[in-house]
């Protein structure tokens, strides 16, 4: 029995386990679930705890943009932290001239460069490399880190030729998109609050890291500069607005998860000190802290509770890719101990906190044969047994419960954020074309929680609002957003 159980391009929302399998002989051994009846009450429990019907969508939209208030009024008032990313002024399409970026987010980073030719020629060229960063800098000192970076940013800048043209006496400038915790307070600076994702990097908490790389980048001879310090959500709506004027949103639904948005500088009353010349500024929601009014299960208590942030990033949990896969494991597992669905045992691989991944759900949902093979396949590789039909059906059942759940939750935190806008623009958003751009592998490759989430917007917003409301795809629009953010925020005029 030949397999091919997910498209490659899934492992990008969740890392582990390749999604791909070599094919495997057909197994003698076969669970015969006369116990799948008494398997029944707990699905029916766990679909009835995760409904989402428009009362609750309603209060999740309503309640997001009272936290969104909440959070704009001042520091500390709200789950969401409501960041200022300063970033006033958007890609017009009239930009030209070379600009790079830089991401760092993760054990790898990128630098890329984009040759910009203006409203007749929009991106002549791109180019990018990746550089894996030594697990010793991670947990070295600041200079050594950003030293390695400057010193890779140096060697890519030094390939420049083609398209590519810097015009004689000008600094090079980034865009540089830095996704850790920091307390902005420009455009181009922001102070490291702390390492995560396993950095321990001694000497920069409370530093401005764009200062820590631009120092870094003089060490190394480069001529370049940080012209915008952004966040990858920003980024995302910049990339994407470069194309289409209407974009207003953007969220990244992902391994985690989060959204900014345009908003009006008279809307914010923590804004303090010069007003933005063009009236607007990006917000970055952090909306994974959203936490009210969300249908909860004992599976999302008892995984909070084990995790190594229990009580906080609720919303985050319930939506995003890093934990759906575990939120159906933990619900299995129920099933395994108290309704024996893989028979007298309970199977030790399902024990393994994230052993199911997102990416698996995924594909099981997907699976359109008359058996459901793939989901056999999957089940055997995580369980070791390999159950028969009415189980795997049970499954893919639990498997459509949580993704349904997370994106109409996803649908009602992003009605939530169009609802905000537009009772303060007084009619402006709901009455024209308003465009969502999303990012992130969990929405571009699982298409029933694209579905229900698109679902939740339509049935919150009704038929004819909702038709002004476009919800699109904006692949990697990050990275090239942050070199376009350096070109609008570019200090030599266009």
């Amino acid at each position: 029995m030949s397999l091919t159980v997910a498209p490659p391009v899934l492992r990008s929302f969740h890392s582990g386990r390749s999604s791909g399998r070599p094919p495997r002989p057909r197994v003698l051994m076969t669970v015969r679930s006369s116990n799948t009846v008494s398997a029944a009450p707990i699905l029916i429990k766990l679909q009835r705890d995760c409904a989402t019907p428009l009362p609750v969508l309603r209060h999740v939209a309503d309640a997001m943009a009272a936290d969104m208030r909440a959070g704009l009024e001042a520091d500390g008032r709200s789950d969401l932290k409501m960041i200022l990313s300063y970033v006033d002024a958007l890609p017009t399409g009239n930009e030209k001239g070379l600009f790079y970026a830089l991401d760092l987010g993760g054990t790898n980073f990128r630098v890329l460069r984009v040759q910009l030719g203006g409203k007749d020629e929009h991106v002549v060229a791109t180019e990018f490399e990746q550089v894996s960063i030594p697990q010793e800098l991670m947990s070295g000192t600041s200079e050594e880190l950003f030293d390695f970076i400057a010193s890779g940013l140096a060697t890519f800048a030094q390939k420049e030729a083609g398209k590519f043209c810097l015009p004689q006496g000008r600094t090079r400038e980034l865009g540089f998109t830095f996704s850790f915790p920091v307390k902005q307070t420009s455009i181009d600076s922001g102070i490291l609050i702390k390492w995560t994702k396993g950095f321990a990097v001694s000497g920069t908490a409370g530093k401005d890291v764009v200062a820590c790389l631009n120092e870094a980048m003089k060490r190394q001879g480069l001529n370049m500069r940080v012209s915008a310090l952004v966040n990858d959500t920003v980024g995302t709506l910049a990339g994407a607005r470069y194309w289409d004027n209407d974009v207003m949103v953007a969220v990244i639904l992902g391994t985690g998860t989060n959204a900014c948005y345009v908003e009006r500088v008279d809307a914010i009353p923590k804004l303090h000190g010069p007003n933005s010349k063009s009236g607007r500024m990006i917000v970055n929601t952090e909306w994974g802290a959203f936490s009210h009014g969300l249908p909860l299960t004992e599976f999302d208590r008892e995984m909070d509770a084990g995790s190594i942030n229990p009580g906080e990033q609720i919303f985050e949990k319930t939506i995003s890719g890093m934990y759906l896969g575990e939120i159906v494991r933990r619900v299995l597992l129920k099933m395994a101990e108290d309704a024996r669905l893989f028979g007298d045992c309970v199977p030790e691989k399902l024990r393994m906190p994230f052993s199911l991944r997102t990416p698996d759900i995924c594909a099981m949902q997907q699976d359109s044969s008359k058996d459901f093979e793939v989901v056999g396949s999957i089940l055997h590789d995580v369980t070791g047994v390999s159950p028969d039909l009415i189980t795997r059906k049970i499954v893919v059942d639990v498997c459509d419960t949580i993704a349904k759940r997370g994106g109409r939750l996803a649908g009602a935190g992003i009605v939530g954020i169009l609802q905000k806008m537009e009772d303060d623009s007084k009619g402006l958003v709901f009455g024209k074309r308003t465009v969502v751009a999303m990012d992130g592998g969990l929405y571009e490759h699982y298409p029933q929680y694209r579905s229900y989430l698109q679902d939740a917007v339509t049935e919150l917003l009704g038929p004819e609002t909702s038709k002004n409301i476009v919800i699109e795809h904006s692949k990697d629009g990050s990275g090239i957003g942050a070199a376009l953010l350096a070109a609008t925020n570019s200090m030599y005029q266009h």
